[in-house]
């Protein structure tokens, strides 16, 4: 049986197809999120790619920011729920999950059988979101892939102190103007990011193993200065961009 999951984000779209609940047959991200064609060229390309037709496919379902504008999808389910079935599906031994998104950021707390117990989130503001990292990339000129080897080669980070992304740009934009050390400034854009997701999981409470699912997993930058302000290791796999539309694709299996 094949099941597809396609996590719609605010900034990309995410397909992954599973056979039988167990094996990941094909998986494809495009930049390009909800309110776009990214979706639907997600979904034509995962087919290509995995050489299957739709009617190959058992059932469909939708996650992520733009899951409810999705009409090709068989049901939806939420974004706690699918990242929860992602990261279970990848390490039983997961007990909280951390995902920052776009435009949010989500605390997860998951039992012994791998089902939610517990969750909070901030998507009131986009300061400590990937949102937040791409405004910052944008400024300094680089790609969002840069920020890591600049803030692994920082040797006294810089506090950004605004909480607001507004105020917090204009703090940056000071910075350089003042010959700031790019390597020092971009570890504490990073440290901002992970202090302010921090605070959110330690008002839930972790509880280890601890994974990071999502873009900005792949962010050592964040990852590491996270592990310190959490004094716990930070798992993440390389497939972090697509636990969403994985767990869609559990769930759908699950469901058929």
């Amino acid at each position: 049986m094949l099941t597809l999951g396609i996590d719609i984000g605010s900034t990309t779209s995410k397909c992954v197809i599973l056979k039988d609940g167990k094996e990941i047959v094909a998986k494809v991200l495009k930049v390009a999120g909800t309110g776009t064609n990214g979706p639907e060229e997600a979904y034509e390309e995962v087919l290509k790619v995995s050489g299957l037709k739709r009617e190959d496919i058992e059932k469909v379902l939708a996650t992520g920011y733009g899951r409810k504008t999705y009409d090709m999808a068989d049901g939806e389910i939420s974004e706690l729920s699918a990242h929860a079935k992602g990261v279970n599906f990848c390490d039983k031994e997961c007990r909280t999950i951390i995902d920052i998104g776009g435009q949010d950021a989500k605390v997860i707390k998951l039992n012994e059988n791998g089902v939610i117990s517990d969750f909070v989130m901030n998507d009131k503001c986009a300061a400590g979101t990937g949102r937040f990292l791409d405004v910052m990339a944008s400024i300094l000129k680089l790609d969002i892939g840069e920020l890591e080897k600049h803030a692994a080669k920082s040797q006294n980070p810089i506090k950004i102190s605004s909480t607001c992304t507004v105020f917090a740009e204009s703090e940056v934009i000071s910075q350089l103007a003042n010959k700031a050390d790019l390597d020092d400034l971009i570890a504490g854009i990073c440290g901002s990011v992970a202090s302010r997701t921090a605070s959110l999981a330690k008002r839930l409470g972790i509880s280890e193993k601890v994974y990071m699912s999502g873009g900005v997993a792949l962010n050592g930058g964040v990852r590491n200065a996270l592990s310190k302000e959490l004094g716990a290791e930070i798992f993440k796999t390389e497939d972090a961009q697509y636990m969403g539309a994985l767990g869609a694709a559990v769930t759908a299996y699950e469901k058929s």
